[in-house]
């Protein structure tokens, strides 16, 4: 998605009490921003402007959460987005960390000390073109990097509009000895999620008519 530059998205995100300014400090540390460190953490890769990420956080108190997005101007609309969502219930962002960084590099800022439980993929860009497939965050050049520092049966929650995307991304996910354990065609009609929160991009293709594609994937145990 692009977005235009807003020049008090740096100088807001600086400034906020859950922003990282430098990942790759925390690597094997992340644990340590949170107030209750022992809790599992969560991952949202391209949180984009932070609708998904701070009514989940927001609501989940006893579960950590790190979004990551590479555009200041996304993180900065998330962080306001975040304080929203918490002002909301009266309380405090503290189980929740923003951070910009290339996906494409993420072993660079994470690994198994963080041992992170979960990931959220939703709606990324699916890169239709074959020679820039290598790109997708489902890819299996992408899967093999996340399994560096992803927790033993450790999950991937997708969501997308693209049918190809979705498919290739079953398929991924095999590939690199994930097991695909829910599935669906059609979300708003079989929520495999239980409380589904939608994205601003679901909401926007559900109202074309559009039907969202979504899996719930993990780490096959080691036999």
């Amino acid at each position: 998605m692009r977005i235009r530059y807003k020049k008090w998205a740096r100088p807001e995100l600086e400034a906020s009490s859950f922003y990282v300014n430098d990942p790759e400090a925390q690597k094997g540390k992340w644990r340590e921003l949170f107030k209750k460190p022992e809790n599992a953490i969560h991952l949202e890769l391209g949180c984009g402007k932070g609708q998904f990420i701070s009514q989940l956080a927001s609501t989940n108190l006893n579960t950590n959460y790190i979004a990551i997005d590479l555009i200041d101007a996304m993180l900065g609309l998330a962080k306001r987005n975040i304080e929203s969502a918490y002002l909301e219930k009266n309380i405090e962002p503290q189980n929740i960390a923003i951070t910009r960084f290339d996906i494409e590099r993420i072993p660079l800022i994470l690994d198994k000390k963080d041992n992170i439980e979960r990931i959220y993929i939703n709606f990324c860009n699916p890169w239709p073109k074959g020679k820039h497939r290598k790109k997708r965050l489902t890819h299996t050049r992408q899967l093999e990097k996340y399994k560096t520092f992803l927790a033993e049966n450790a999950e991937i929650f997708f969501k997308t509009d693209d049918d190809d995307l979705f498919l290739a991304s079953k398929n991924y996910l095999e590939e690199t000895g994930f097991e695909i354990y829910q599935q669906t065609q059609d979300l708003h009609s079989e929520d495999i999620f239980g409380n589904n929160i939608e994205t601003e991009h679901e909401k926007m293709f559900s109202e074309q008519g559009i039907k969202i594609k979504a899996l719930k994937a993990r780490i096959c145990e080691k036999e």
